[in-house]
């Protein structure tokens, strides 16, 4: 089994910078791929950014050049990261930690999920 924590949600300004934080334990040997969905009120869950325990990242379109993903995979801990930059009050939802031990990131392929964060770009 692996759980996922998350850390790192808030209120912030539009235009402001978020970093979420979502560390893996349990049985981290069986993770592939670990990334970000987030979800408004009233809306479906959807891809944020995914990246693969090789190193190779997957963004949706509409944060291509604002986030960026990165991963650390030291002894036993796996921890994945959310840079958030130019926030815009649309990216307002709560962001979930997700991870999957095959090679799909659709979310019918996720094994694991966090608790999930709140993310608030507001003025």
């Amino acid at each position: 089994q692996v759980q996922l924590v998350e850390s790192g949600g808030g209120l912030v300004q539009p235009g402001g910078s978020l970093r979420l934080s979502c560390a893996a334990s349990g049985s981290i040997f069986r993770l592939n791929a670990m990334g970000w969905y987030r979800q408004a009120p009233g809306k479906q869950r959807e891809l944020v950014a995914a990246i693969t325990s090789g190193g190779r990242a997957t963004y949706a379109d509409s944060m291509k050049g604002r986030f960026t993903i990165s991963r650390d995979n030291v002894k036993n801990t796996d921890t994945v990261y959310l840079q958030m930059n130019n926030l815009k009050p649309d990216d307002t939802a709560v962001y979930y930690c997700a991870a999957s031990a095959g090679s799909g990131w659709a979310i019918r392929d996720i094994d694991y999920w966090g608790q999930g964060t709140q993310v608030t770009v507001s003025s």
